[in-house]
């Protein structure tokens, strides 16, 4: 069986990151890879794996033959200023496209833009589609618009961004990021990524059916990080509400017709198996790809408790809630159909 990651990170070496980033304090790493820095905020490098040298020993380790390497989510630069945002997400999708490069056998990457410099975000598709063979646009579940509020990125602003995406018939990532500048809540027990990433993720959901993203750009694949697990669970409450107060979905698509829809899908980064039950009977099986999001901590790491990569899917098949040939396709099939491809590019 062939195995593909669909959500994955790597790190450049510190060498690797232009001097500007440091001395403006946007992004850099210490020179002993032990902590990656921005601004006053630090996070712990927690496995050799989140560069490419060890990253390629982890995953023959594993026995995982490919992975598809999101962007950082530090450079999604919501809040910057604007030749700052160009400037950082230019070299962040260059280090993306030479890693696929590198090694296209073992990578797929994506890459980013920040939808508040519309024309720059459009331009940066253009040159990662056309001149970096990239075929995955990453884009923030929320960012900062022209009068400082966080708005969704499935907003009509956002618009020509899905349309030049669908013109090049890209597969889209939709992840969450920058909970705590967006909700007024002491930061304690690690909430935001444990609670309020899951909430974003669930938000843009929401306006994301409401809006029918999915018949308006109908050449678009997308994937919604971590499995969208609170907008699983949240399915009926929004039902209910569509039905019980229409005054306030004037014009909006009911979100009954998304369900399943061939274009949609979550990843399998859930957790629990048993959350992975709700989306398979949600979405159905088709519809999730196996997404690691390695190597963090809250990704399926090994030494996390009893944790190790693919733990969620193996566990599922074992408790009859995935079939083996379910599993398969989770792994492989889904993820190629999500990305566009036919095979992987060996």
């Amino acid at each position: 069986m062939i195995k593909i990651n669909g959500h994955g990170h790597l790190l450049p070496e510190p060498h690797e990151i232009p001097r500007f980033m440091k001395e403006k304090k946007l992004f850099w790493i210490d020179e002993d890879k032990k902590f990656m820095r921005q601004d006053d905020w630090s996070r712990p490098i927690t496995d050799p794996s989140f560069f490419f040298e060890q990253k390629l020993e982890w995953m023959e380790r594993y026995e995982i033959d490919h992975g598809v390497m999101l962007n950082l989510s530090q450079i999604y630069c919501n809040g910057w200023k604007k030749q700052d945002a160009i400037d950082a997400i230019h070299w962040q999708n260059d280090f993306n496209a030479s890693i696929q490069q590198r090694r296209p056998d073992k990578f797929t990457c994506g890459f980013v833009v920040q939808p508040l410099y519309l024309d720059h975000a459009l331009a940066e598709i253009e040159r990662c589609v056309e001149k970096l063979n990239m075929k995955l646009l990453c884009l923030p579940t929320h960012f900062l618009n022209e009068k400082d509020e966080w708005i969704s990125v499935a907003d009509e602003s956002v618009f020509p961004i899905f349309e030049l995406a669908n013109k090049y018939k890209l597969a889209v990532e939709i992840h969450p990021y920058d909970g705590e500048k967006m909700v007024k809540l002491k930061d304690i027990y690690w909430r935001f990524h444990l609670v309020w990433m899951m909430a974003q993720t669930a938000d843009t959901l929401h306006l994301f059916t409401l809006k029918d993203f999915l018949h308006k750009f109908p050449d678009v694949r997308t994937c919604f990080a971590h499995g969208c697990m609170l907008g699983q669970a949240n399915y009926g409450r929004r039902l209910q509400g569509f039905d019980g107060r229409p005054d306030l979905f004037e014009g909006a698509t009911n979100p009954r017709e998304a369900l399943g829809h061939p274009n949609l899908f979550f990843d399998s980064l859930v957790h629990d198996s048993y959350t992975l039950e709700l989306i398979k009977t949600r979405a159905g099986s088709a519809q999730i790809v196996a997404g690691l999001d390695d190597p963090y901590p809250l990704g399926e790491m090994e030494g996390v408790a009893r944790s190790y990569p693919g733990r969620v899917i193996d566990f599922a098949v074992e408790a009859g809630i995935l079939t083996q040939k379910e599993s398969n396709h989770i792994w492989y099939d889904n993820v190629l159909r999500w990305l566009g491809m036919d095979a992987l590019p060996y």
